[in-house]
């Protein structure tokens, strides 16, 4: 388990597990999610979707984020080089993706996605020179907590479900206050 310290309190990061699951496929059906995650449903497309990030093979690790206790988030973070978002940019070696879901309603838009995502890119620039995220044009506060997070936008890119907004934070890149 990992622990960041942010200035909402101290994010522990955990491998999904099959318990989870409920929790996620909940946050998954909630109409603001569903919008940019296009995984509302039944139970069974979330345990699809995580038990593909699961795989043995896969290059992806789904994560609960549990701040003060509370089970806040979930994350995936993946290797860029084996994923076909490598497809749409000039990817380096060692660049890592990143997705955030703010899960529970009362989390979002008070700014906690900007902390959490500072913490994590923080965290993940440490091993890597650089961090990439892709979310939804049309996800505003999602785009806004990147940018307030230290990430630049590089530009737009059409992907099979959606335009996305190419996010990058450097290694030297400076966080915004």
């Amino acid at each position: 388990m990992t622990a960041l310290s942010t200035r909402a309190g101290v994010l522990r990061l955990r491998i999904v597990r099959p318990a989870d699951l409920p929790l996620i496929t909940a946050w998954m059906n909630d109409p603001a999610v569903a919008a940019f995650w296009e995984l509302a449903g039944p139970p069974e497309v979330t345990e699809r979707h995580v038990c593909a990030q699961l795989a043995e093979d896969s290059h992806s690790v789904p994560q609960i984020g549990v701040l003060n206790g509370v089970p806040v988030s979930y994350w995936e973070v993946y290797r860029v080089e084996q994923d076909r978002l490598a497809d749409y940019y000039p990817a380096d070696p060692g660049d890592i993706g990143l997705h955030l879901l703010l899960g529970p309603p009362q989390s979002r838009g008070r700014g906690l996605g900007t902390v959490l995502l500072d913490a994590m890119a923080e965290h993940l620039l440490r091993t890597s020179p650089r961090v990439v995220a892709e979310p939804d044009v049309r996800n505003t506060p999602s785009v806004r907590a990147f940018t307030r997070a230290g990430f630049s936008s590089t530009g737009e890119i059409d992907l099979p479900e959606k335009r996305a907004a190419l996010m990058m934070r450097e290694r030297q890149t400076a966080r915004t206050p």
